[in-house]
């Protein structure tokens, strides 16, 4: 298929307004025609290093041997995928995986396609465990838990609740304001159910403070709320253990894994719960079948998928190299912030979950014209990191993303297989668009837009 031909299907039939987004960043110029390991390859046979990876959905980068292997194998022994009517050996196996790698008592394991249809699972789980005396859901503001109609109630974004019905049973309060959470608990016992990402992704990298997850665990214990850690994104190993919450020495009641279970190879989503929790919402027969698993939920070539991608993980010891390759890339950067202060005003993460966050335009640009540009810094937000993104796209090969609501940070979430030799490729490659200054990368970006 050529790229126009490309284009006018993606106009015609799925999503002719994001087009004009992909046009802003040149994406739209690339057409993907294989990949493997930490790379793309395009229609020109151009490698294009991924410290994008998915939003973290690529831990063991693309196309690993083993995962292949292991599908072909599933495939060329004609193995069964749907186990509805009878029970399946890939999903029971898998299951036990994931209750040994997850500490405490989190050992009731649920299976979907989604981190959205996980954190759906988590929270009517919650809800009914929390019994209907309880019903209320403390959220965060700047969260992000999934676009699909129960779990948009309690992501923080406009654009995204679009003007939706939702649920009206949710709390909001700042992340990581622990006084806030207990002055919740305190004066209404209607809560029974606490749910936040471990660290915040679309809100831009964000980290609570170390204590904060130690007072929370016993805030939860004292008031009788479930505590639920939604770990789409930031588990998995990405943050340099499996679960991010292992940094705090805590175990929530219910947790969630997508993106990357699936070993970049299929769509794979659990939500992971403690026995107690699970037995009181679903314990009896009655109950049992009130969320069961849908169709595709614990398919089989999946599973069999998935079982892989936790051996690889674990036996080329990833987890361990994203805490050591990820403080690497941390140092580079903050080398970076320090030979830049005028365009970088933060960086931020752990592992390799890692934000750059850009000062407000105006900043960045020459002071004689920084006041008049500075009225529109609410309106430029997110240009410059998109101009930064797009040159280290075009001239560098270099692929990052951005971030929903702080749209002044790049978000760098690479393969968890990605090296320091990587890692320099990537810092080389983004020295070389900020040493231009901000006017050159402007003057690019509009010749680019022209061309």
């Amino acid at each position: 298929m050529k790229l126009g031909t490309m284009a006018d299907l993606f106009m015609a039939h799925i999503n002719p307004g994001q087009m004009h987004f992909m046009k802003l960043l040149g994406f739209h110029k690339v057409k993907v025609e294989r990949a493997e390991g930490m790379y793309y390859y395009d229609q020109h046979n151009r490698k294009i290093l991924d410290f994008f990876g998915g939003f973290g959905s690529l831990a063991l980068g693309h196309n690993h041997p083993r995962i292949l292997a292991a599908r072909k194998q599933f495939q060329d022994e004609n193995r069964h995928e749907i186990a509805i009517a009878f029970m399946s050996q890939y999903a029971a196996a898998l299951a036990k995986n994931l209750a040994t790698v997850s500490p405490g008592d989190l050992d009731m394991v649920f299976f979907g396609s989604s981190g959205s249809e996980a954190m759906e699972a988590a929270i009517k789980l919650a809800e009914r465990a929390a019994g209907p005396d309880r019903p209320k859901v403390v959220y965060a503001i700047n969260s992000f838990h999934g676009k699909t109609k129960g779990v948009l109630s309690i992501t923080d974004g406009e654009l995204y609740r679009g003007q939706f019905k939702l649920v009206d049973n949710t709390v909001r309060i700042p992340f990581g304001d622990i006084e806030a959470i207990e002055r919740a608990f305190r004066a209404d016992r209607g809560i029974g159910v606490i749910v936040l990402e471990t660290v915040q992704g679309g809100g831009g990298i964000i980290e609570a403070p170390d204590d904060f997850w130690q007072k929370l665990r016993s805030l939860c214990d004292r008031y009788g709320v479930i505590m639920v850690c939604d770990e789409v994104q930031c588990g998995y190993g990405r943050t340099g253990k499996f679960y991010a919450f292992e940094h705090y020495g805590i175990v929530p009641d219910i947790t969630a894994l997508a993106k990357s279970l699936g070993g970049g190879k299929t769509a794979m989503a659990a939500m992971i719960a403690k026995r107690d929790i699970y037995m009181k919402a679903y314990g009896s027969p009655k109950n049992a079948m009130i969320h069961a698993q849908a169709t595709f939920g614990g398919i089989g070539e999946a599973c069999a998928t998935a079982i892989e991608a936790l051996n690889v993980l674990y036996d080329e010891d990833l987890i361990e190299n994203s805490a050591q390759t990820g403080a690497y890339l941390l140092d580079r950067l903050e080398e970076m912030k320090a030979r830049y202060p005028k365009l970088i005003k933060d960086v931020r993460g752990r592992g390799m979950m890692v934000g750059v966050e850009f000062h407000d335009f105006s900043q960045a640009m020459p002071m004689v014209v920084k006041p008049m540009i500075a009225m529109l810094d609410d309106k430029l937000k997110g240009s410059l990191p998109g101009f930064i993104g797009s040159a280290l796209l075009r001239d560098h090969g270099v692929l990052v993303a951005f971030t929903e609501y702080n749209r002044n940070v790049i978000r760098i979430e690479p393969p968890l297989i990605a090296t320091r030799a990587h890692v320099d490729e990537f810092i080389d490659a983004f020295d070389a668009v900020l040493a231009k200054g901000v006017v050159r990368i402007v003057k690019d970006f509009v010749a680019s837009q022209v061309g």
